[in-house]
């Protein structure tokens, strides 16, 4: 059965949504730190902690992660930045 959305590896980076990590306090190491940019067929790239195996068990009802998904999790503060740059429904 086919999705109604799929991620397209293709797309290409467009720009950061909200302050880099470094910025805002989360990290001094630009290699590794996580991050959010809009892509240009305008999905979302997340760069964060892999914590898949840990909240597999807990996940609230109705939640799935699909076998090639990952749970991943960002700073607080990071999404919060970059709700100027996250246009309204």
């Amino acid at each position: 059965m086919a999705r109604i959305w799929e991620a397209d590896p293709s797309a290409l980076f467009v720009r950061r949504l909200g302050k880099s990590a470094a910025e805002l306090g989360n990290s001094d190491d630009e290699e590794k730190c996580p991050d959010m940019w809009q892509l240009d067929n305008g999905d979302i790239a997340v760069i964060g902690r892999d914590l898949t195996a840990s909240y597999a068990s807990r996940l609230p009802s109705g939640v799935s992660i699909g076998a090639d998904e990952r749970l991943v999790v960002i700073p607080g503060n990071m999404l919060c930045a970059a709700k100027a740059d996250i246009p309204d429904a």
